[in-house]
């Protein structure tokens, strides 16, 4: 019996500091921060990426599940990631975006021109800084690892 009760109690203080809270990012839509965004204004991050795009993949499994990114994303600004290749419909704004074919197979959708163009080219990913009057502040393009991101962040907000 003895035996019994300190194997329980081992396994479940080991469960107990295994079980750490994960945090997660809070991600929204544009008609959601336009709504919120009247009652509550911070700083808007569109994160613009694409599914065929490999280091857009490298910063969401690495930078965007970083523990310190992910709190001060979701206490000083509104997250939201935006597929340039889109094919539904965004109405932000009072203005409807739409995805634009540009060949066969491709194509890039109004809003992630709008947001993420910079030099005739649009680059994956970008991420685009806007202030709570929804005018662009800042935009990134390429890959950013936590410790530059989080540079950046602290220095933004």
């Amino acid at each position: 019996m003895k035996k019994t009760l300190l194997l329980f109690l081992l396994l479940s203080s080991f469960l107990s500091f295994s079980q750490e809270k994960k945090q997660s990012l809070n991600v929204f839509t544009f008609s959601e921060v336009e709504k919120i965004q009247r009652q509550n204004p911070k700083p808007i991050i569109v994160f613009i990426t694409t599914d065929w795009c490999k280091i857009c993949h490298g910063m969401k499994s690495t930078t965007l599940k970083d523990r310190d990114i992910i709190q001060i994303l979701n206490d000083k600004f509104y997250f939201i990631k935006l597929n340039g290749e889109e094919k539904e419909d965004i109405t932000f704004l009072e203005k409807t975006f739409v995805y634009k074919p540009t060949g066969t197979n491709t194509g890039l959708h109004e809003l992630a021109n709008q947001l993420g163009f910079m030099g005739n080219v649009i680059t994956y990913p970008t991420t685009t800084f806007l202030n709570s009057n929804f005018e662009i502040d800042l935009q990134l393009t390429g890959f950013y690892d936590s410790k530059r991101m989080k540079q950046i962040l602290d220095k933004y907000k």
